[in-house]
């Protein structure tokens, strides 16, 4: 059940970026209670795992990858329609193919994300990445930003739609900051894979 509500959500987040080519009030309306929909299946999938014990790696995985491409289908959605700069999606999708390259490394090595397997070992690393205060600020960050920048857009003009705007934006940047900042640990507690892996090589060879 975690894993199928992984899957739709991420279905549904190509419907509100078609929905959104919609130039209308009912349909940004609609694409902004989708995403309020999306944001609230993604906590969901997580609850129901650990409620019925479905927990697993190639769950964690699954969720990992879900999540890449929902706010991908966001951010790149959103800088076509010119509501966002360029940089925005390229650093969020720089930042997600390095960090889920390296992931997918460390579960090589039977470690996962996050989690009692998890690659981060420092204090550090785990309250940046693995924190339920980063995680959480993280997440909250981003749909504040998906939902307001569809609101802060409504074509007809609204009271407190100036507002609604600066905090759509000042919500996408945060979550762009800690998007950034919650990469930089996975990259540098994967050298020691590389390690790993180099001394594996060599003693095959040998």
């Amino acid at each position: 059940m975690a894993n199928f509500i992984s899957i739709f959500r991420t279905f549904l987040s190509f419907i509100v970026a078609g929905i959104l080519f919609m130039d209308s009030n009912t349909a940004y309306l609609t694409a902004f209670i989708l995403t309020i929909i999306i944001i609230w299946m993604d906590g969901l999938d997580g609850y129901l795992a650990r409620k019925f014990n479905e927990t697993s790696k190639l769950g964690a995985l699954l969720d990992i990858i879900c999540d890449r491409i929902v706010e991908n289908v966001y951010w790149i959605s959103f800088t076509v329609f010119g509501w966002l700069p360029l940089w925005v999606p390229l650093m969020v999708l720089t930042r997600g193919i390095v960090t889920d390259s390296l992931r997918s490394l460390a579960l090589e090595h039977g470690y996962t994300a996050f989690g009692e397997t998890t690659m981060m070992q420092s204090k550090i690393g785990k309250f940046i990445v693995a924190s339920n205060f980063s995680r959480f600020s993280y997440a909250v960050f981003k749909a504040f930003a998906f939902a307001l920048l569809i609101i802060a857009h409504l074509p007809s003009e609204y009271p407190y739609k100036q507002t609604i705007s600066i905090a759509a934006y000042t919500c996408a940047y945060a979550s762009v900051f800690f998007c950034v900042i919650r990469g930089i640990p996975v990259i540098l507690e994967s050298r020691r894979f590389f390690k790993e892996s180099g001394k594996w090589i060599k003693k095959v060879s040998e």
